[in-house]
C-alpha cells in the first residue's frame, strides 16, 4: 500500500462502518468525561463489546467518579463487571486506580500518556484511549484490530501493537490520529477479521496487500 492511498482508504472506512454500532468505549466517549472512558478501557481489555457495555453501565450507575468507586469493596465491584475477562484482577486494578486518582490528581484524570502510564491497570492503549477520547488530544490508540489491519493492508510492517504505535506516529498524517481506532476497531469485528476475513465485500481490496492472510471469504 502507498502512503498516498491512506486518504482513499480513510475516506472508504469512514463510510463502512456505518453500517456497525460504535465500540463500547466509544459510547462512553460521547460524555466527554475521561474517567468513564478510562475504567471503561480497562474494563474492554480482552472483552467483547456488548459484555464491557453492560458491565461498565453497572458499575457507572454506581459510581461515576474516582471518589465514589474508591468507597466501594473489591467483592462489589467484581460483582458488577461480571463476566468480564479478568474480573477479579480488573476489580482490584480499578479501586486502586480510583484511590491514586485521589491521592495523586485530586481526583482528576491526567491528561498525558506518560502519566496515565504510571497508574494501575493502565497500558499503552488505554492510555491513548483515554487521551484521544476524553480529552480530544492527539494520540494513536492500537490495539489488535488497528494491528492486524494497518499490517494486512501493508501500511506499515509490525511485529507488535506497541511497534505499530510507533511506525503509525512516523507515517500516518496527524489528522488521523485520533479516528484511526473508531475506523479499524468496526472495521476489524465485522469484516477484516483475523482468520478468515470477507475480502470479497471489502472495498479496501484495491489497496490491500493481504499480508498474511492465508484464507479469505
Amino acid at each position: 500500500m502507498k502512503q498516498e492511498d491512506i486518504h482513499a482508504v480513510v475516506r472508504i472506512l469512514k463510510k463502512e462502518i456505518r453500517q456497525w454500532r460504535v465500540p463500547a468505549v466509544g459510547v462512553f466517549a460521547e460524555s466527554k468525561d475521561p474517567f468513564l472512558v478510562l475504567v471503561s478501557c480497562i474494563i474492554s481489555l480482552r472483552t467483547r463489546d456488548a459484555v464491557t457495555l453492560a458491565a461498565s453501565e453497572r458499575l457507572f450507575a454506581r459510581a461515576r467518579t474516582p471518589k465514589a468507586l474508591a468507597a466501594m469493596k473489591v467483592s462489589e465491584i467484581q460483582k458488577l463487571i461480571y463476566p468480564c475477562s479478568f474480573f477479579r484482577v480488573k476489580a482490584k486494578s480499578l479501586k486502586k486506580l480510583a484511590q491514586d486518582l485521589i491521592a495523586r490528581y485530586d481526583g482528576k484524570v491526567p491528561d498525558s500518556i506518560d502519566e496515565l502510564l504510571t497508574l494501575k491497570g493502565v497500558g499503552r492503549k488505554t492510555a491513548n484511549l483515554t487521551v484521544t477520547l476524553g480529552f480530544s488530544k492527539p494520540g494513536i490508540c492500537v490495539d489488535i484490530h488497528v494491528h492486524r489491519i494497518s499490517n494486512r493492508l501493508g501500511y506499515i510492517k509490525t511485529k507488535t501493537p506497541d511497534e505499530s504505535e510507533t511506525a503509525l506516529r512516523a507515517k500516518l498524517p496527524k489528522r488521523y490520529w485520533n479516528i484511526y481506532n473508531d475506523l479499524l476497531v468496526p472495521y476489524g469485528q465485522n469484516l477484516c477479521t483475523p482468520q478468515s476475513p470477507w475480502c470479497s465485500r471489502c472495498r479496501l481490496t484495491p489497496y490491500c496487500a493481504r499480508a498474511g492472510v492465508r484464507r479469505s471469504r
